[in-house]
């Protein structure tokens, strides 16, 4: 066979080992902040509400981005279930130090008020870009 064929179907494997167990990763983080979140950003979302579209999705690159570098700097699918589980921790921290210093954030997003979903949104991309170059060294 040829060489980079043989490359292929010997890091083939590996290669959708790691993204299969960052994907999972990403999937159980999003539902964890579903889980704690006062709110229900996806049926707000459904019913037009576009501070909880910004919520929903700010938060969903917030945890893919330390997750996405996991990945890039991984050795092993257990380096990305290590640092990706901590990463998902200060991520879900984020969303709470956030719901404390504005007090009134869960009644904001219900109604739709987008200066509270941006100021939300900043902080946990911030956090993920943070979290991002530590995990990455």
């Amino acid at each position: 066979m040829m060489p980079f064929l043989d490359n292929l179907l010997s890091s083939l494997p590996v290669f959708l080992a790691h993204v299969g167990v960052t994907l999972a990763m990403l999937v159980a983080g999003i539902l964890a902040y579903e889980a704690i979140t006062p709110y229900r950003e996806l049926a707000l979302v459904r019913a037009g509400n576009s501070a909880a579209g910004i919520a929903l999705g700010s938060a969903i690159l917030g945890l893919a981005i330390p997750l996405a570098a996991c990945m890039a700097r991984s050795v092993a699918v257990w380096d990305i279930v290590v640092w990706g589980v901590a990463a998902l921790v200060l991520q879900l921290a984020a969303f709470a130090v956030v719901a404390v210093a504005l007090r009134r954030l869960p009644d904001a997003i219900a109604k739709d008020e987008k200066g509270a979903a941006c100021v939300l949104a900043s902080v946990q991309l911030a956090v993920a870009l943070v979290i991002a170059a530590a995990v990455g060294g």
